[in-house]
């Protein structure tokens, strides 16, 4: 009965905060798509460029950059102390968006590291305790659901530290490049800048939302298993 009692609250739970965070996956959409500043951002240079600038003005240099065109993920794994850059060659947001992964490749790298160990050992832990329980074997199932929980909060405080961490200050080191190379008026630079605000605002609010929903994902999965066997 407990499990279901759980369940339920996780689901309304979810829709709550749904709401609070105004997830407008449309509206976000339509924000990161704009063909003027497309246009503007076109004068830039490549990807890589932008990416060795930011690196340069950092002091972090020792990155290593590489471009995958048909790729559409842009991100930095600190196991490789890589930044790979997707195809992002169109799009107004490149800018910001190399920014982002630059200031990771800047944090902490205990934290870095911790991140990408501890999501391994919990993902592991969470397919581990499925199987267990789908085969019957898995004891005091109350115990093995409440430390996925803790491990939750604790990859949910990492991870968005993280993240929000270099969105907020992503858009601070874009405005900084494009006011320093001096290619756009700073009329354009500004319209940019405003756009990033409006595409921060609700990319922050999406992104919090995104990880709380993966773990309610996971903790409703095993809630179900638990309650039809």
């Amino acid at each position: 009965m407990e499990f279901i009692v759980l369940l339920i609250m996780i689901i309304v739970m979810y829709f709550i905060l749904r709401i609070v965070f105004e997830v407008n996956i449309k509206k976000l959409k339509e924000i990161s798509e704009n063909k003027e500043l497309d246009e503007i951002t076109k004068k830039y240079p490549e990807n890589i460029e932008i990416c060795k600038f930011y690196l340069k003005k950092l002091n972090n240099e020792s990155v290593n950059i590489e471009e995958d065109k048909n790729s559409n993920s842009t991100l930095y794994l600190v196991m490789n102390n890589k930044i790979f850059i997707a195809n992002l060659k169109d799009s107004y947001t490149r800018i910001q968006t190399i920014a982002h992964e630059c200031l990771h490749s800047i944090q902490s790298k205990k934290l870095l590291w911790f991140n990408f160990i501890f999501s391994n050992v919990y993902l592991l832990y969470f397919f581990t305790i499925v199987i267990l329980a789908i085969l019957k074997i898995l004891p005091c199932k109350m115990m093995f659901l409440s430390i996925l929980m803790l491990m939750s909060l604790v990859y949910y405080a990492v991870r968005t530290y993280l993240e929000m961490d270099a969105m907020t200050k992503a858009r601070c080191l874009a405005k900084e490049y494009m006011e320093e190379i001096r290619i756009s008026k700073q009329d354009e630079i500004d319209k940019i800048v405003s756009q990033y605000d409006k595409l921060n605002n609700l990319g922050i609010k999406f992104t919090n939302f995104k990880f709380l929903s993966n773990i309610f994902l996971k903790i409703i999965i095993l809630l179900i298993i638990f309650i039809i066997i």
